[in-house]
């Protein structure tokens, strides 16, 4: 059996506040007038140093700051969260650090102070370009205020910059979503993040649906979309992810390649390998209040030491995101199971135009990513 070689580690951070929860939002996120800051930043630290030991002598080569709404922090804060990290994990040379941020007027105004506490990327939740749809969605900020936050961080020193951004809004036709992507790549970004719109459980919008658009619709949009897209300096590099070359989200792409990340903070997941072939996955206590009054031992809930038998399925889930895929050869290396482990599977898929092989890489055709999570599925137990 192959050996499972360590994978570079990230670290994902979850500051779990908003000033106010949107309507299709099923993420870990609690509304709030006033952030805790230092109490949070004295748990996350204590966190951090009891996950310490999943490093195995590995620097963080990635941080990402998300939320809810991180920039609802201050820059004095940030900077006390990122001197903390640094005193308790090695971090390795050309160190990426990524924060979410709203483009309200006030958190516009800290971006200077971010990037003076060591953030050198910049993930800007616009949503929409588009008032009435971002008043549609439930959207605390404006058109004018998205571009403001844009420019703010430009003249912050920002020089990778993602904007967040939706389709298949409500009432949404492809006129108006290529307005939205016109004006964002109008704004000269390295790093675009732009996804359907979906409806999940326990938000507003599942027990009070919107009128969204038809599938026919919603295909047009997607394919306009991509084509407009594909006059820009983006490059598609994931199925909802477009860059500059060279400017990918190095983070994400650790999750999408099976990379293992510490995870600390409310409600926050990592994933851990060991050399003996063990791959972990844990969570941390979801609860804010339940999470910052427990011991440092007691904020992890939920571990979960991978069955072999789910391994083919766990890093199909990711690593088919990608546009390249990925090679036989990685699939081993991160799992430490034999590329057979993947047959029939594999041989199926070809044979049904679903997947394709070239030099050693497979990747989903265009056909297969239509119907990825087809395809993802016969991987699966």
């Amino acid at each position: 059996m192959p050996a499972l070689q360590l994978p570079p580690l990230g670290l994902y951070i979850h500051l779990p506040w908003c000033e106010r929860k949107c309507p299709y939002c099923d993420f870990n996120s609690h509304e709030t007038g006033l952030v805790p800051e230092q109490a949070y930043i004295d748990r996350l630290l204590a966190d951090l140093e009891a996950d310490a030991c999943y490093t195995q002598g590995r620097s963080i080569a990635t941080l990402f700051i998300g939320g809810g709404t991180p920039s609802l922090f201050s820059a004095a804060a940030i900077a006390h969260l990122m001197a903390g990290i640094a005193a308790r994990v090695p971090l390795a040379d050309g160190f990426e650090a990524t924060m979410e941020a709203n483009p309200g007027s006030a958190e516009a105004e800290k971006f200077a102070g971010f990037r003076a506490a060591g953030i050198n990327r910049l993930s800007i939740g616009i949503q929409s370009f588009q008032d009435t749809q971002l008043q549609a969605l439930g959207r605390v900020h404006s058109s004018d205020q998205a571009h403001a936050a844009i420019a703010a961080a430009h003249a912050a020193g920002f020089q990778r910059i993602n904007l967040d951004l939706m389709h298949g809004l409500p009432q949404q036709d492809s006129t108006l979503a290529l307005a939205d992507l016109a004006t964002a790549t109008g704004h000269g970004i390295s790093h675009l993040s732009w996804y359907q719109l979906t409806i999940e459980q326990n938000t507003v919008f599942y027990t009070r649906p919107p009128l969204l658009p038809l599938e026919d619709a919603l295909a047009d949009i997607q394919d306009a979309g991509e084509a407009l897209l594909a006059g820009t300096d983006l490059r598609q590099y994931e199925v909802s992810a477009w860059a500059v070359p060279g400017q990918q989200c190095r983070h994400n792409l650790n999750y999408w390649e099976f990379g293992d990340y510490l995870g600390i903070g409310a409600g926050a997941h990592g994933k851990v390998s060991f050399a003996d072939g063990r791959i972990l996955r844990y969570a941390k206590r979801r609860q804010p209040e339940a999470y910052m009054a427990a011991a440092p031992a007691q904020m992890q809930v939920q571990p979960l030491w991978l069955a072999k038998r789910d391994l083919p399925g766990e890093y199909m889930l990711n690593a088919l995101r990608l546009n390249a895929g990925f090679q036989l050869a990685d699939y081993s290396a991160r799992t430490g199971l034999a590329a057979d482990t993947l047959q029939p599977a594999l041989d199926s898929l070809l044979g049904r135009g679903l997947l394709e092989q070239e030099a050693g890489q497979i990747r989903a055709t265009g056909l297969g990513r239509r119907f990825l999570d087809t395809v993802i599925a016969e991987f699966l137990v």
